[in-house]
């Protein structure tokens, strides 16, 4: 009964039902919320897609990934086209998703909303980033398309508001293939110049995909990197685009970002006028006080050739008394002088030297003939001592005609006849020579022994 059996290996179901799923459902739309998503080293994605009651693994690979125009994350809710397929080193089965795009919202706002989250976090939308406009530029710098009507408005206003500010227009395209470059590059030539005191970065209105280029994440940082102040003028007044976050001031209008750089030319000629009329009076008022006080002040002065003579009468009086105090002090001075002079010479150094070097002279007298003295008692002491120590010398004994007798090879000193034998090899100190002798005979008490 075994024999008729079917016994299949894992590898071989795994295969089947591979191949049973990928059958079945070629190509499908699956919708699901995404959660776990993980985006390792490799650019390849995987999450979990998840509606009330299930689970699906999901895979989507890297060159699919970069065609996306939004950032998948946990929690958004998705519509996919892919295929499902079996994992077979595990045996799970997963969809392999070829395009996705956000449920219920388009992919273009989800783009908008995360990048504006994130540029928001990093804080380039911070008031105390905001650039100030100047007053009055002396440039204004206008980034557009050349052929729209914005570039028509912002002239004519300006034209009717302040006629005379030069204008550097810098044509970029405003939608379509090129038009983030072209903006991007606007805006450095414009900082590279430094020229204009103001930019003002315009277009006119239309729908999320038109206004693409000024929700970009280059155009953003490069309007945050500009030094010069930016104004965005960008669709209607209901349009807010990344760039409108990031610029330093927000214009509804690419007419009324015109009004906003410019002030009214009639407004400060009039202002002008009021100020000079103002300084004027103020001017003639003042001229008018000084002239008062200077007219009071003429009344009260004393003729310059009375007040000379005053001060040489004055000057006179401070000479004599100069001449009397300087006299006086001068004769003080002398006495001092003549007191220190005698004070300095009864203690002159050169009698203190000469005094010194008697002293030294003598001094140098008593310690020679003390060194002479004690060099004479201890040479009386040293010839004592030496004549004392040659009397006990054992040489001084050698001298009066005695002698040492040592034994060969080790030198002891022989003090009995016991000591040695006949045919021994002796040594004789004497005083100033040493004898090398063989023992032929010993007599001891008169007997000899050969």
């Amino acid at each position: 009964m075994n024999e008729h059996r079917l016994i299949y290996t894992v590898s071989e179901i795994n295969d089947q039902i591979k191949d049973l799923l990928e059958t079945s459902f070629p190509l499908i739309w699956i919708t699901g919320e995404i959660s776990n998503f993980r985006l390792p080293g490799s650019g390849h994605a995987y999450f979990t897609l998840k509606d009330a009651r299930s689970q699906i693994a999901a895979v989507m690979f890297r060159g699919q990934m970069r065609n996306l125009k939004f950032d998948p994350e946990d929690g958004l809710s998705i519509v996919g086209l892919g295929r499902v397929s079996v994992y077979e080193p595990r045996g799970a089965y997963q969809v392999i998703l070829e395009y996705i795009e956000p449920k219920g919202i388009g992919a273009l706002q989800v783009a908008y909303d995360q990048l504006r989250a994130r540029l928001a976090a990093e804080g380039l939308f911070d008031e105390t980033c905001k650039k100030p406009l100047p007053f009055l530029p002396s440039r204004i710098g206008v980034i557009t398309s050349p052929t729209g009507a914005v570039i028509h408005d912002i002239i004519h206003v300006l034209t009717r508001r302040f006629p005379g500010i030069p204008l550097e227009i810098v044509p970029v395209k405003v939608q379509g293939d090129g038009s983030v470059e072209d903006i991007e590059t606007a805006l450095s030539l414009l900082n590279d110049r430094m020229s204009s005191d103001v930019i003002i970065l315009a277009r006119g209105g239309g729908s999320l995909e038109d206004l693409q280029a000024f929700n970009s994440e280059r155009v953003a940082r490069a309007i945050f990197a500009s030094r010069i102040p930016v104004i965005s003028a960008i669709g209607h007044e209901t349009d807010f685009t990344i760039a409108d976050f990031v610029a330093d001031l927000r214009a509804p209008t690419p007419s009324a970002a015109a009004e906003l750089v410019s002030p009214l030319r009639d407004d400060l000629m009039r202002r002008c006028a009021e100020l000079t009329f103002r300084i004027t009076s103020r001017l003639h008022r003042h001229v008018e006080q000084h002239r008062s006080r200077l007219t009071q002040s003429i009344r009260r002065l004393v003729h310059p050739r009375r007040r000379i003579q005053d001060c040489r009468i004055r000057l006179d009086d401070i000479s004599g008394r100069i001449i009397r105090a300087v006299t006086i002090q001068f004769q003080q001075e002398r006495k001092r002088l003549t007191w220190n002079t005698t004070t300095l010479l009864s203690a002159s150094p050169k009698k203190q030297i000469q005094n010194s070097h008697v002293k030294l002279q003598q001094c140098i007298h008593n310690n020679l003939n003390y060194i002479k003295l004690i060099l004479a008692k201890n040479t009386a002491g040293f010839r004592e001592l030496t004549s004392r120590l040659q009397a006990l010398s054992p040489l001084a004994i050698l001298s009066r005609g005695y002698s040492i007798t040592r034994s060969v090879p080790d030198g002891a000193i022989i003090r009995d006849a016991a000591d040695v034998y006949v045919g021994q090899d002796v040594e004789i100190l004497l005083a100033r020579a040493t004898l090398h002798c063989m023992l032929k005979r010993i007599s001891i008490d008169g007997k000899t022994d050969i």
